[in-house]
């Protein structure tokens, strides 16, 4: 991302993930979607 302000450039870096915080992100992630599942197995009454 490059922001461009009064002729002053800035840009933003993403870094690379290790193994750890890669791995963390993918359980993070599953265990989201375990709980988006629970969640639509019930009837909403809203």
């Amino acid at each position: 991302m490059t922001l461009h302000i009064f002729f002053l450039t800035i840009t933003i870096n993403k870094r690379a993930l290790n193994h750890e915080e890669l791995e963390r992100a993918r359980h993070a992630e599953a265990v989201e979607e375990e709980m988006m599942n629970r969640r639509a197995q019930y009837p909403r009454w809203f």
